[in-house]
C-alpha cells in the first residue's frame, strides 16, 4: 500500500513508486526525441551522403564522443542547458528539471545512436540501392524507400540501445532533474528517475542507513528497473526477428 504514495522519500517511510517511475519515462522521452531523429539522421549522411574521406573522419569522431563520461554532459547540463536554454523558454520551471535531465541524456545518447544505426545502413546491399537507380528512383527516395526499409531491423536495434542506455543513465539525472522525490506532472517539474533514486538512497552521510525499509529499497528499485529494461528487450527481440532481412 505505501507504493501508492505521490513521494518517494525512503528515509522519511515514503515509497510512492510512481514518482521515479514517471520521472525515468519522462526522461527517457525526452532523450529518445532527440537522439533518434538527430542520431538517424546523421547515420544516413554517414552511410548515403558523405564522402568516403568525411567518413572516415567523422565516424572516429562520433564513436569517442560515445565515451565522455556522463558526469561532464550532467555539469554541462546544470551551467548551459538550463540557464541558457530551458530557464529563457520556460521561465517559470525550476532551474533543473527532468527537461533539463532529458536533453542531457539526448546528447549523451546521439553517439550510439549514430553508430549504430550507421552500420545498419551500410549492411544494406549495393544491388538494392543500385536497382531502385535503375528503376529511375533519385537518390533521397532510394534512401527512403529502398535502404532504410532494409535496414529497419538494425535501426530499431539501435533505438532500443539508445533507450536503454536513457533508462540506465544516472550522473546526469543525479546533477541536473532536480532530485525531488514527488510525482511530476510534465517534464517541467523537478524529479528523479529510478537510478537517481537508488543513487541518493546509496549518498550522503549516513549512507544506506534510514528507517525501515531504506536500505532495501535499493534493492526493490534495482529489481523495477530490471523488469523494465527485460520487458523493452523481449519485445525489441521478438519485432527485430520478424523484419529481420538475410541478404
Amino acid at each position: 500500500s505505501d507504493l501508492t504514495d505521490d513521494v518517494w522519500l525512503p528515509r522519511g517511510r515514503r515509497y510512492g513508486l510512481l514518482s521515479p517511475v514517471l520521472g525515468t519515462l519522462w526522461v527517457t522521452l525526452v532523450a529518445v526525441l532527440i537522439a533518434g531523429p538527430i542520431g538517424l539522421g546523421a547515420a544516413v549522411y554517414l552511410s548515403e551522403y558523405a564522402r568516403p574521406r568525411t567518413r572516415r573522419i567523422v565516424k572516429p569522431i562520433v564513436e569517442v564522443l560515445a565515451s565522455i563520461p556522463s558526469v561532464v554532459i550532467g555539469f554541462f547540463a546544470i551551467r548551459f542547458i538550463a540557464p541558457e536554454i530551458t530557464e529563457k523558454i520556460f521561465t517559470n520551471s525550476p532551474s533543473n528539471n527532468l527537461l533539463v535531465a532529458g536533453i542531457g541524456v539526448g546528447l549523451l545518447t546521439i553517439p550510439l545512436m549514430t553508430s549504430v544505426s550507421e552500420d545498419a545502413l551500410r549492411a544494406v546491399p549495393l544491388a538494392l540501392r543500385e536497382a531502385s537507380y535503375g528503376l529511375g528512383a533519385k537518390k533521397v527516395t532510394t534512401v527512403v524507400r529502398v535502404v532504410i526499409p532494409a535496414a529497419i531491423s538494425g535501426l530499431v536495434a539501435g533505438l532500443i540501445l539508445s533507450i536503454s542506455r536513457a533508462i540506465g543513465e544516472t550522473m546526469v539525472v543525479f546533477l541536473a532533474a532536480g532530485g525531488s522525490g514527488a510525482r511530476p506532472t510534465t517534464p517541467l517539474d523537478g524529479g528523479i528517475t529510478i537510478t537517481s533514486a537508488m543513487a541518493s538512497v546509496a549518498s550522503g552521510t549516513d549512507n544506506v542507513v534510514g528507517a525501515d525499509n531504506t536500505f532495501q529499497s535499493i534493492f526493490f528499485l534495482g529489481l523495477v528497473l530490471f523488469l523494465i529494461t527485460l520487458s523493452l528487450n523481449v519485445v525489441a527481440d521478438r519485432f527485430v526477428r520478424r523484419v529481420r532481412q538475410k541478404y
